[in-house]
């Protein structure tokens, strides 16, 4: 039986990880990659993430399956570059890119016999980026849409199968649908964090106290404003269409509350917190089925030099994966707020079993 032969262009967080993953359901599987960054390839050479190092597309003619896993308009670019490819008999070609419309259509240019589209996009990332911060679990129990209109079930199973290592939720639905959600639900709290964020940048220019003050509430809600400029600009331009629909109705929504704070309408000002809190509480009763989100410990820690460094040795000792920390507030005198963000809740649960266990006081985690 021949090897299956696997090419994959973009070896960023995503792609590495799904490299990662297949090596790790099958080490004989060959792996070949491109990117545009050297020292990417040649990391995933020396760590064995890939089995070859590609400089162009020209390797991809003899692989089985085809992975696209760069920004969406690279996919698109890439898809116009191998609709002018001979690709090998049976090959699928799929993606990773965060909206699906644009990319349906630019693979309708495949129009080679016996080639199959299958688009995807797994609703998992992390804090960090780049070929070093893959990992094969990344994607544990998280979403993995499947956007396959033209596509036979023995295929959707044969990619299904070289990704059994991620353990993901697979999901099949249709581009549209699927872009609608992701624009409600991801692409449009990234336009809001970010514009809060200016918003109280510019409110407070001229305050000596100003963003220094934003801590606690202001920082989770705004934390996704810290996303890549460059890849979030991207997304943003291939959901344009879903994008000013939502963006419209929500200005639609701020205007009413506008209206009732002028008017003094505290009934519809008590709704509108209401509802929310009733909706927001409801996700924690649906963790089988929403998507995996991160895991925030708060530890009470003294202002005292080596204090942050003991946790983070804990943590390290005990083999517990870290994905972020931030001090949310210190002052002379009184203890500071350290937030740990964890990306599993095994993780997160170890960690605070450690850290009370050594006396450390939790002063908030969900």
């Amino acid at each position: 039986m021949s090897t299956t032969e696997v090419f994959i262009n973009g070896l960023g967080l995503i792609g590495s990880s799904l490299a990662r993953a297949i090596k790790k359901k099958n080490e004989e599987i060959v792996i070949t990659a491109a990117d545009k960054d050297k020292d990417t390839l040649d990391y995933a050479i020396a760590n064995k993430i890939i089995d070859r190092a590609a400089g162009n597309l020209a390797a991809v003619k003899t692989a089985d399956i085809i992975i696209l896993a760069t920004p969406v308009d690279q996919i698109v670019t890439t898809l116009h570059e191998l609709s002018k490819m001979q690709l090998k008999k049976d090959a699928i070609v799929t993606d990773v890119g965060s909206t699906k419309q644009t990319v349906l259509k630019a693979a309708k240019e495949l129009i080679q016999p016996n080639v199959t589209f299958i688009g995807g996009h797994p609703m998992a990332g992390s804090h960090k980026a780049g070929v070093t911060a893959g990992r094969a679990d990344l994607f544990e129990n998280a979403f993995y849409f499947l956007v396959a209109p033209k596509a036979k079930d023995k295929q959707i199973e044969k990619l299904q199968l070289l990704l059994q290592e991620t353990n993901v939720k697979w999901f099949e639905v249709d581009a549209s649908t699927h872009d609608k959600l992701v624009g409600q639900i991801s692409h449009l709290p990234h336009i809001i964090a970010a514009t809060l964020v200016n918003r109280t940048q510019d409110e407070f220019a001229d305050s000596p106290l100003g963003m220094k003050m934003a801590a606690g509430g202001f920082k989770s809600i705004t934390r996704i404003a810290s996303s890549d400029p460059d890849m979030w600009s991207a997304i943003l331009k291939t959901n344009t269409t879903i994008l000013t629909t939502q963006l419209a109705k929500y200005q639609q929504q701020l205007s009413e509350v506008q209206d009732d704070l002028k008017n003094g309408n505290q009934e519809n000002l008590y709704n509108l917190f209401f509802q929310a809190k009733n909706s927001r509480d409801k996700l924690s009763n649906q963790k089988k089925y929403i998507l995996p989100d991160f895991y925030d410990l708060f530890v009470n820690i003294p202002d005292k030099v080596g204090a942050i460094a003991r946790v983070t040795q804990l943590l390290a000792c005990n083999k517990i994966n870290l994905v972020n920390l931030q001090i949310l507030e210190i002052r002379e005198e009184i203890d500071g707020i350290l937030q740990l963000t964890f990306m599993k809740e095994i993780d997160y649960e170890k960690a605070k079993k450690i850290l009370s266990g050594q006396e450390y006081r939790i002063v908030k985690g969900e």
